[in-house]
């Protein structure tokens, strides 16, 4: 569509080079879901949020191999069971849903009006407003299969944490059984 837009505005850009760059684009904001997709998982494993197995790390870089590696292979096996088009909606509506708890966040944080010594920011209360407005707003027009797809992505995120949950709590109870 963008391209489209060039060609109306007869900006004098050859379909090459827009072609190019708009693969560039694209293959950097692959990247960078990728790379955020990964470390957000081996923070959740090294909270205990995730399965422990995330949080590895190689010695000498301290790479999240484990991590890189399994989101890696859920963003093949997605690839394989939607087109492009349907994974990029699914990956636009995850992040609208991290931006919507990021505000959540901030807002619930400047109506509490807690009183600290240091100077810090303030963000007026109007902004994350907005951005919860403008959040649910780009919710609302996805489609049924970005939700589906979504949806079954959070049961999976859910179960690992469930799983997680029930391997603390009968390593717990074999640390008590020991120690009692």
């Amino acid at each position: 569509p963008l391209l489209e837009v060039v060609r109306a505005a007869d900006a004098g850009v050859p379909d090459r080079l827009f072609s190019a760059v708009a693969l560039v684009a694209v293959a950097n904001g692959a990247l960078l879901t990728m790379i955020m997709a990964s470390r957000m998982a081996y923070g959740m494993s090294e909270q205990r949020l995730l399965p422990a197995v995330l949080g590895r790390v190689l010695p000498n870089r301290r790479t999240p191999w484990v991590a890189i590696a399994v989101t890696t292979l859920v963003a093949m096996a997605l690839s394989l069971v939607g087109d492009l088009t349907t994974l990029a909606s699914t990956v636009v509506l995850l992040l609208l849903f991290v931006f919507l708890s990021t505000n959540t966040a901030v807002l619930v944080l400047v109506l509490r009006r807690d009183r600290v010594e240091a100077e810090h920011f303030r963000a007026p209360t109007v902004l994350p407003v907005l951005g919860i407005v403008s959040c649910l707003l780009l919710l609302w027009q996805q489609e049924a299969r970005t939700w589906a797809f979504a949806a079954v992505l959070l049961l999976g995120g859910v179960a690992l944490y469930g799983l997680t949950r029930l391997a603390d709590r009968r390593s717990e109870a074999a640390g008590s059984a020991r120690r009692g």
